[in-house]
């Protein structure tokens, strides 16, 4: 770790710990972050969990999962000299949902609450590295790094562990006072902090989440067959989607959020502090039809610094041909699946030769 000078050594030693802490969640919430808590650089508990994921193959083509398990479990390893791990989390909600309610929508293109705006990663990062200026101009020298989704690190557990909420059936993160719908971020440092404690479990008997899954994905509480996952499915996976999923999928072109709107603890569900999160091109109400209009370099245009992006444009259009698929029947959208056929790849042609299937059934 970096050497403090003698006279910020001195400083440090001479903090109380706990005022420090308080001092740090204080700063970090007035950079906009909803919450922050201090946890332990010890995610050990968490292996049995992921290694049953693994073994049952839940993981799908995310073999990255299975990769750094010591790194994920012993932070550590990833940061050397790591002390403490402050953990924040940031809201994306532009409008609060309507409690316990999954909006119809069949022929507008659904696309996850938090992917519609700016890509959060730069933003969580930024901010967490002025939060790491901050806390050095208060106390002097010491070793920290920032991360946001971008690292072998059990995000989630870590949170976790140190009362930033439970792990609801659907395997995220839940508060009691705010909800699921929010990014977390951490800020690895070499500070001798006090750790935050665990909370308790509040699901109880509830499986609002398992039922209301559209593929089926949550197969039992607490554990996600990823490869039936919409999110997975239209983020993550770069392959022919399963036929037997294509209808579950409906017309989600860009992750899932059912498990979340159908939670009940989501009627506390805090907004956004932060514009980032903000709809771009109108990514909150835009339609199937709309999007089947994109062609790869308006693709580029419009996804630069959005989640958008990770998927891909061949990806994209293939969920927009499923969406479409699913649409009501549309003389109209049946003329633009066959006018735009030629002019796509195999990969999204086997879903165009779908959707028009699924539409010539509706007629």
């Amino acid at each position: 770790m970096t050497t403090s000078t003698s006279s910020h050594k001195i400083q440090l030693d001479q903090m109380d710990p706990h005022a420090l802490k308080a001092w740090i969640k204080a700063q970090a919430l007035a950079l906009g972050f909803a919450d922050c808590v201090i946890a332990q650089p010890d995610a050990q508990a968490e292996l049995p969990r992921i290694q049953e994921y693994l073994d049952r193959g839940y993981h799908g083509d995310m073999i990255f999962l299975a990769e750094n398990l010591e790194k994920r479990a012993n932070p550590a390893l990833l940061v050397p000299g790591t002390k403490s791990i402050i953990c924040v989390r940031m809201n994306y909600l532009v409008e609060t949902p309507k409690p316990r309610y999954v909006p119809y929508e069949p022929n507008a293109a659904i696309i996850a609450r938090y992917a519609r705006g700016r890509d959060y990663h730069k933003v969580m990062r930024g901010r967490l590295k002025t939060l790491a200026i901050q806390i050095k101009a208060k106390v002097g020298e010491f070793e920290s790094r920032p991360f946001a989704d971008s690292a072998p690190i059990f995000e989630k557990s870590l949170a976790e562990s140190a009362g930033m909420g439970w792990t609801g059936k659907h395997t995220l993160l839940i508060h009691k006072k705010s909800g699921s719908f929010f990014v977390l971020g951490e800020l690895f440092t070499s500070l001798d902090l006090p750790f935050d404690s665990p909370t308790t479990a509040h699901c109880g008997s509830c499986t609002a989440c398992i039922d209301i899954c559209p593929t089926k994905a949550i197969v039992e509480p607490y554990m996600l067959d990823a490869r039936k996952c919409i999110a997975y499915l239209t983020i993550e996976y770069q392959g022919i989607i399963p036929i037997e999923l294509r209808r579950g999928i409906g017309n989600r072109v860009f992750g899932c959020d059912d498990c979340q709107l159908i939670c009940p603890w989501n009627g506390f569900a805090q907004k956004a502090t932060i514009d980032d999160f903000n709809p771009r091109y109108d990514l909150d109400t835009v339609s199937l039809l709309d999007l089947w209009q994109w062609d790869e370099v308006t693709f580029l245009a419009r996804t630069e610094g959005s989640p958008l992006r990770r998927t891909g444009y061949q990806s994209f259009m293939r969920n927009v041909a499923i969406g479409l698929g699913n649409a009501p029947y549309s003389a109209q959208i049946l003329e633009q699946l066959k006018l735009k056929r030629e002019a796509q790849s195999q990969l999204v042609q086997v879903h165009i030769d779908w959707a028009i299937q699924e539409q010539n059934m509706k007629q």
